[in-house]
């Protein structure tokens, strides 16, 4: 049976709004990590057969297909295509399934997959700038379904909050330990194998060491009435991320030697208004259909949009947070929309390698009500 590896994982740094990545063009940051993976690998730049690249808002310098532009700003062989994902925050870890599904299907033997986002050169939502205001306006058919109720995710976090009633206070001491846990993983060099530092930026630089409840619970929520504040939320970040891909045959016929293999791989979809709630169903769809219970998994990355998304996710997984995001997640480390997916992998695969654990489980909420899952072996 063929079967998917994963050879290597790279990311740069992720980096706060206005900081240390803001002015590189995106097409940079992603040459970068391809470069740094292919070296590391000593994969053959020609024997590639496709690249597969995550980003959101894909205008300005994102736009033309990003994932082309990057590979040829790396310098690498023009004859290798390139094409860009965009399953809105999931769109670098579905990069990475179309990689795998490739691989799995015979049709490739390498694929490079990744992401990249810069969020202070793009802004959020810039897409969606006039003389648009959103992706539903206008259209009989989604209007017939669920009426002119706000689509907005910081109004899907308050609404998870109040189903499953999780309070700002459980929220708040979620969130300090993400920054705890993030500071002690930097501190501990966690990161180092993972992270190949862009120019002058060496680590990542969303965590905030000096943060308290105290702080948090001065803070004024997003929406009037709500629970959810600028601290239970994701920072705005800068990043970039690449992973091998490798058949069975690949990693024999060029003498590769893998990282993990992909255990099982799928997407599922949920509310669009509640929006981020789809890591529920789709964490036990996917448990089932790869045999295997929440308490096999060593380490999971399920992505901190809001922690409310992790914790309605927790409450109904029943999964040990001691080994959630056990380095930190996107309220302190930050989440580069497109490039995220790719990042949470690089994280979990080299972890388990670090800890020594076998199964690792990624998860992710995302636009429009759906959540891919991973589920990836040790080698």
């Amino acid at each position: 049976m063929t079967e998917a590896y994963i050879v290597d994982a790279v990311r740069t740094p992720v980096g706060r709004r206005g900081g240390g990545l803001a002015a590189a063009h995106p097409a940079d940051l992603g040459a970068h990590v391809i470069r740094s993976l292919l070296a590391r690998t000593q994969a053959d730049p020609s024997k590639v057969d496709d690249v597969v690249f995550g980003c959101v808002d894909t205008v300005g310098p994102q736009a033309g297909d990003i994932a082309r532009t990057a590979w040829l700003a790396a310098g690498l062989p023009e004859a290798v295509p390139g094409v860009t994902v965009d399953r809105q925050c999931g769109s670098s870890q579905q990069a990475v399934h179309f990689a795998a599904q490739a691989v799995l299907s015979g049709t490739a033997g390498l694929v490079v997959a990744g992401g990249v986002q810069n969020m202070s050169m793009v802004p959020i939502a810039a897409a969606m700038s006039a003389p648009y205001t959103d992706p539903f306006s206008g259209s009989e058919g989604w209007r017939a379904r669920y009426g002119a109720e706000e689509i907005s995710q910081f109004r899907a976090a308050d609404l998870i909050a109040e189903k499953w009633g999780i309070g700002r206070a459980e929220m708040e001491r979620y969130a300090l330990a993400s920054h705890q846990r993030a500071a002690r993983a930097i501190d501990d060099g966690a990161f180092g194998a993972e992270i190949v530092p862009y120019g002058n930026v060496t680590q990542d630089e969303g965590p905030r060491r000096d943060t308290t409840l105290e702080k948090m619970a001065a803070l004024e929520p997003l929406r009037e009435g709500g629970r959810i504040t600028a601290a239970l939320a994701s920072q705005i970040s800068d990043g970039a991320a690449a992973l091998l891909i490798a058949s069975g045959r690949a990693v024999r016929e060029y003498g590769l030697r893998p990282m993990a293999r992909i255990r099982h791989l799928s997407a599922r979809g949920d509310d669009p208004v509640l929006m981020l709630t789809a890591p529920i169903p789709a964490t036990a769809y996917a448990l089932h259909k790869a045999g295997m219970t929440i308490d096999d998994i060593d380490l999971t990355e399920i992505n901190e949009a809001f922690a409310s998304v992790v914790l309605a996710w927790h409450r109904e997984t029943g999964a040990d947070l001691a080994r959630v995001n056990a380095a930190g997640g996107a309220i302190a480390l930050g989440h580069p929309l497109g490039a995220t997916g790719a990042r949470l992998l690089t994280t979990l695969v080299h972890a388990l390698r670090r800890t020594g654990g076998r199964y690792g489980l990624l998860t992710m909420c995302e636009g429009g009500g759906q959540a891919n899952v991973t589920i990836i072996e040790r080698c």
